[in-house]
């Protein structure tokens, strides 16, 4: 697989095009928790890509965007610059931004898809 990692220029385009489809509860979370994107450290899952891009911060939570998975998550962080949970959901910004208006509002969020396990599998017959 021939992989290079999402730049500035791509973040940005994904994000603009998210607010384009932001519903208005939606539209004001996002008001509140977006930050300029910058790279945040995941080891070992980001380092080949120097990091993976960080949109948002709410509480001790970051919202970021994994582009070996192409989605957006959400996880805890306890320093900054340093995300402490791998996730590889395929979310759209606004879906990540839904999911913490439900946690906010119902105190649930969406399920999450985590790293790779390592082991052997065998194909179901």
């Amino acid at each position: 697989m021939d992989w290079t990692p999402i730049s500035e220029t791509a973040i940005w385009e994904k994000i603009l095009l998210a607010e384009s489809r932001m519903n208005a509860e939606q539209s004001r979370l996002w008001e509140w928790i977006k930050i300029l994107p910058s790279k945040w450290q995941q080891t070992p899952w980001g380092d080949e890509g120097g990091g993976f891009w960080v949109v948002g911060l709410i509480g001790d939570f970051v919202l970021w965007f994994n582009d070996v998975e192409d989605g957006f998550n959400i996880s805890h962080y306890k320093i900054h610059g340093h995300i402490e949970e791998y996730w590889c959901n395929q979310d759209e910004l606004e879906w990540a931004i839904q999911s913490i208006l439900n946690a906010i509002q119902m105190g649930y969020a969406a399920n999450k898809c985590g790293p790779p396990i390592a082991g052997e599998y065998a194909a179901d017959t």
